[in-house]
């Protein structure tokens, strides 16, 4: 929970309560009865935070919860729905038109695009697709060495336990990408080598977004502890963390995922 918020719980209570009203009346008066829907489908560790910034630099958009990772499940009454133990669990019941509505009450609806970013919506976008009209997906990707490290570092896990969970999100986005039916695959090297390419690419995608840039100063969360960073590729920094035993036991699981990471353009490291 250390990077939920950057606001203590009374200042979150606060935000939220205000943000509700705000946007009640805004919603009362302006709401746009053609919005679109657009999701970051991404797993964690893989720049969605960044490319959530970079999407609300554009005057159209809405992101459903503007602090702290940017997700909506962690909005109040949607956390207890969504931010529990088996949020990963592909079967679990989610009521989707009761956080739809509660959704709505967070985002500015006279903008043209709601948008949302939560980790655990890549195991069942599917379901989102179908309560959800007028929608589109980015799928998220990054150097599975980077994602790794990443759960290692922060989670306190093993390599081999932290690969595991990295090949099954590359599973879902190798699955989303097949299955969905408006969607843009992304990875986070372009994302923030390329980011001109990429904010271009978006916007032909979905024109109704506008201008989006990328020249922009990002708050997301970074293993520096670097709180307001340039855009940059962080993943040499990340991969060079890992010793050579943990590389010899990512590859032993990785060797035998070549498919899935010829699918995704990414190499063993050897």
């Amino acid at each position: 929970m250390r990077y939920v918020n950057k606001l203590d719980s009374n200042k979150r209570i606060i935000y939220f309560f205000i943000r509700k009203q705000t946007m009640f009346l805004k919603n009362l008066f302006f709401k746009n009865n053609k919005n679109k829907h657009l999701f970051i489908l991404s797993p964690p560790f893989c720049g969605s935070t960044l490319l959530s910034e970079i999407l609300s630099t554009s005057n159209n958009v809405s992101c459903n919860n503007n602090i702290g990772l940017r997700e909506g499940q962690h909005i109040p009454e949607v956390s207890k729905l969504l931010f529990t133990e088996d949020r990963w669990d592909p079967k679990k019941e989610i009521d989707w038109a009761l956080i739809h509505s509660i959704w709505n009450k967070y985002w500015d609806r006279s903008k043209n695009i709601l948008l949302e970013k939560s980790p655990p919506n890549i195991c069942r976008a599917n379901d989102i697709e179908k309560q959800f009209k007028d929608i589109k997906f980015i799928c998220l990707i990054r150097n599975p060495y980077a994602q790794i490290e990443g759960k290692i570092r922060r989670h306190k896990i093993t390599p081999l336990e932290a690969v595991r969970l990295t090949i099954s999100y590359f599973k879902m986005q190798k699955e989303n990408i097949s299955k969905l039916n408006n969607v843009l695959l992304i990875n986070y090297e372009d994302l923030t080598e390329k980011s001109e390419i990429i904010c271009q690419k978006i916007i032909e995608f979905i024109p109704e977004i506008g201008y989006i840039y990328s020249n922009i100063t990002s708050k997301a969360h970074n293993h520096k502890g670097i709180k307001n960073m340039s855009i940059k590729n962080l993943n040499k920094d990340k991969i060079d963390n890992l010793t050579k035993k943990q590389i010899k036991e990512i590859n032993s699981l990785l060797e035998k995922e070549k498919d899935l990471m010829d699918f995704f353009n990414y190499q063993i490291i050897k």
